[in-house]
């Protein structure tokens, strides 16, 4: 470890742990291990591998493609506000789902009140009659 603290960069699964993208630091190094991972440009599979303020990470996380310039090396994992100042986020803002507007036409499922319990005969008799009209 001390020969990594004299480089002035920091190895890319505690970088991604503290910087929050992560819930944990072996998570953070089985995400590297998978190759989905981009530091530069250039896909990194090795945990080991050092990033230093300034390099550009992409990778994805959920259904988005985060593209990430890092900031700064943590010291430690801190709270959200402080983990953000690590990194600069650079992807594009989440496009408006084509889904949503398609379906916008579309009439609202019959809801039932929590705690109504099961459906009586009149109650399944209109939600066929809903479904055979939709």
């Amino acid at each position: 470890m001390s020969g990594e603290e004299g480089q002035s960069g920091q190895r890319i699964d505690r970088w991604l742990w503290f910087a929050r993208f992560m819930k944990s630091r072996s998570l953070a190094s089985g995400f590297v291990q998978t190759g989905r991972l981009r530091v530069n440009g250039e896909r990194i599979s090795k945990s080991s591998r050092l990033v230093r303020p300034g390099d550009i990470l992409t990778f994805p996380l959920g259904p988005h493609i985060r593209v990430v310039k890092i900031l700064g090396t943590g010291t430690r994992r801190g709270p959200a506000p402080e983990a953000r100042l690590l990194y600069e986020d650079l992807s594009p803002p989440a496009a408006a789902s084509e889904t949503s507007d398609r379906n916008a036409d579309a009439p609202l499922p019959v809801t039932r009140p929590a705690g109504a319990g099961r459906p009586t005969k009149k109650d399944r008799r209109d939600i066929a009659a809903w479904k055979d009209g939709a």
